[in-house]
């Protein structure tokens, strides 16, 4: 394979694990913007998800349908979070909420490590073709379909903020928590919302990537932590900008990982962070949250 073709490999691979990240991140923006905080459990519904999936497939359920569920699962789970937890602690300081997230995802681990054990786990891809050669570069026919996924989902996303009642009560409630009360629009609704929303978006993001990498209990920790860079990149208010983040992360990592040593694959996220917070604390397309 020749340089060039080596590059656009690089470019394909960061294009693929870039849209996942951007999805993440696209989940913990809307988390963030109704809420006031990450919810830093989200890798974990991403790990719900994939392995609930598994589950119902080895159970002999149709994929499709196995799929559905996962996500509906995943949203269920997200609802009870929010009730459980968050819903109670609502007046407590965004730093305890915070903590939270931090102890719902280690309990969502330790209860998926309980249930899958420390088995990794595939689904079979979506189609079975022979990977697709582009200019000397390979692309296996899975990625298309994540990177149509990341497509879908911020349209759908566009027209629900646009052109719903509840989307556009979610928005309102973005710019100012206050005047959305005063026009009878129910914070609480939107809290339970966005953790549904999320876990449902994180799950489908799990399963639409195991095919490629597999799944395992602790999948989700490090994809949230993706997710997490890839807000902070893009701008944590910025549904946009978190797409942006997470294909620039996942192009990132994948030259670094080609180009230097895959050891930095990882390590590239925690630079870009700290790069970003350094200089641009606000991210590419961001604001903070008190001139939004």
């Amino acid at each position: 394979m020749g340089t060039e073709s080596q590059y656009i490999q690089y470019l394909l691979s960061g294009l693929t694990t870039g849209s996942i990240y951007a999805l993440i991140a696209l989940a913990l923006v809307v988390t963030f913007n109704i809420t006031g905080i990450f919810n830093l459990a989200i890798g974990e519904f991403v790990t719900i998800g994939a392995l609930t999936a598994v589950s119902l497939l080895h159970a002999g359920l149709p994929a499709t349908l196995s799929y559905c569920i996962a996500v509906l699962v995943a949203g269920l789970v997200g609802a009870l979070v929010e009730r459980a937890t968050i819903h109670p602690a609502r007046n407590a300081s965004v730093l305890s909420l915070i903590i939270i997230t931090i102890a719902v995802s280690i309990v969502l681990r330790g209860a998926a490590l309980l249930i899958w054990k420390t088995y990794p786990y595939t689904l079979p891809p979506f189609v079975t073709a022979p990977p697709l050669r582009l200019l000397g570069a390979s692309l296996v026919p899975q990625s298309l379909f994540i990177l149509g996924l990341a497509v879908v989902a911020v349209s759908l996303l566009f027209i629900f903020f646009e052109f719903t009642y509840t989307g556009k009560a979610v928005r309102a409630a973005m710019m100012n928590q206050t005047a959305a009360r005063l026009v009878g629009i129910n914070p609480g609704r939107l809290s339970l919302f966005a953790f549904t929303f999320s876990g449902a978006i994180a799950a489908l993001a799990g399963i639409f990537i195991t095919p490629i990498t597999m799944a395992t209990y602790d999948m989700g920790f490090m994809l949230g932590l993706k997710g997490f860079v890839a807000a902070i990149l893009g701008g944590v208010t910025n549904a946009t900008g978190a797409i942006i983040g997470g294909i620039l992360l996942g192009v990132l990592e994948a030259f670094a990982a080609g180009m230097v040593s895959s050891g930095l694959k990882d390590a590239i996220a925690m630079v870009v962070m700290i790069a970003v917070l350094l200089t641009r604390p606000t991210g590419i397309l961001g604001s903070t949250r008190n001139s939004a």
